[in-house]
């Protein structure tokens, strides 16, 4: 069981930057492929970046370049630093845990980013 809290969210500018993070319970953290996904009104939910157990990063085409996915071992932490903001990347963002071994997946109660001027 994988229990994980995002934090990090607000109102900001575009242009601006945020830095979400997601803590998470658990010894076997470092097993799991972390992600980081987003749902805006009206849309489905869509990922945004993920980092497997490896330290391998995948990004979504909207946001490559702008947002960088990092995790931390020993801390149970995964980061996603935002840069360059756009009104578009408004959307609650979701942390994801997920074990290719068996197939489980855990979500975070998600956190809110809003790109407003």
């Amino acid at each position: 069981q994988v229990q994980l809290a995002e934090s990090g969210g607000g109102l900001v500018q575009p242009g601006g930057s945020l830095r979400l993070s997601c803590a998470a319970s658990g010894r076997i953290f470092r097993f799991y492929a972390m992600g980081w996904y987003r749902q805006a009104p009206g849309k489905q939910r869509e990922l945004v970046a993920v980092i497997t157990s490896g330290g391998s990063m995948s990004y979504a085409d909207s946001v490559k370049g702008r947002f960088t996915i990092s995790r931390d071992n020993v801390k149970n932490m995964v980061y996603l630093q935002m840069n360059s903001l756009k009104p578009e990347d408004t959307a609650v963002y979701y942390c994801n845990a997920h074990l290719p071994a068996t197939g489980e997946d855990y979500w975070g109660q998600g956190t809110q980013v809003t790109v407003s001027s």
